[in-house]
């Protein structure tokens, strides 16, 4: 065999074996799989799967064995859980105006308050918030403050109420969706988020691990997650890159992910909140559901 046949070769077998693994992820999702285990809570962020209906999507994650939903409409809470699923995660201002700008200061204690309420209402344990986005003439110390002041005058109630609030970091590098990134975040900087927390020192004040957000601006995923263990309140999932599947088209390998989770002593809710982009969208959260299923 000559050299140059030898490539040809080579690089069609290579061509072929992506054109197999391209449909590994579908050909292995059983359309009738059920959650096995009960190592941690499987939940879903509700606005992936728009414009789904809200109840039929949540009669679907409850037959495939979800125990939650989040990101939908507080006035389906009622509905939802006569359905036998939990309210995993209640939001509250959003990450755009956050506390980091005191313009918004006002306005992210009001609705951290009466999502507060809403989530005791609802018998729920946690309340999303996050740092806000980065302004003009910002001055980082000043920022970190008003960050800190804020959640310190939300925390007393929340701590009163059985509430946890949940800190999100996020990626600042994708720019190509609205909702695949967020340029311009303050906390960006899992690392810094944590830091954040125990400024706090508050049992009541925790991370949330965004496992694709962290692998987008930190990476070494595992090793953060058993270096901040003790902090860490709420997960979420989705591939990365594209916020998609956990499917052979992004590179975090979940099933590793998941067993690391069940190392530190994290059997918490953890929410799939990828974009479907199979046709089949609860195909992909069947799907989902097994890789995760530990």
């Amino acid at each position: 065999m000559n050299r140059r046949h030898f490539f040809t070769t080579a690089a069609a077998a290579a061509l072929a074996s992506r054109l197999d693994a391209q449909t590994t992820a579908k050909a292995a999702a059983d359309p009738a799989y059920k959650i096995k285990n009960k190592g941690i809570k499987h939940t879903l962020m509700g606005w992936c799967w728009r414009p789904m209906d809200t109840l039929q999507l949540a009669r679907h994650a409850k037959e495939i064995g979800l125990v939650g939903i989040e990101g939908i409409d507080s006035k389906l809470y009622p509905e939802v859980k006569k359905l036998g699923l939990d309210i995993s995660l209640v939001g509250s201002h959003g990450f755009a105006k956050g506390p980091c700008n005191p313009e918004f200061r006002d306005e992210v204690i009001t609705k951290l308050n009466d999502s507060i309420n809403l989530a005791a209402d609802v018998g729920c344990k946690k309340v999303i918030t996050f740092t806000g986005m980065k302004f003009e003439g910002m001055d980082r110390d000043k920022a970190v403050k008003n960050c800190l002041d804020v959640w310190k005058q939300v925390l007393p109630l929340a701590e009163k109420k059985g509430v946890t609030l949940v800190l999100e970091h996020l990626n600042s590098r994708d720019s190509s969706h609205p909702m695949k990134g967020h340029p311009g975040y303050f906390g960006d900087d899992v690392d810094f988020c944590v830091d954040l927390i125990k400024q706090i020192g508050s049992p009541s004040f925790k991370l949330l691990f965004d496992i694709y957000h962290v692998s987008i601006m930190n990476g070494d995923i595992i090793r953060r997650l058993r270096l901040h263990k003790e902090y860490i309140g709420h997960v979420h999932t989705a591939g990365n890159p594209g916020r998609c599947e956990l499917d052979e088209h992004q590179e975090i390998h979940y099933p590793a992910v998941m067993q690391a989770l069940l190392e530190i002593g994290y059997h918490d809710f953890v929410a799939h909140e990828f974009i479907p982009t199979w046709e089949d969208t609860i195909l992909a959260l069947r799907h989902a559901a097994m890789v995760c299923d530990v």
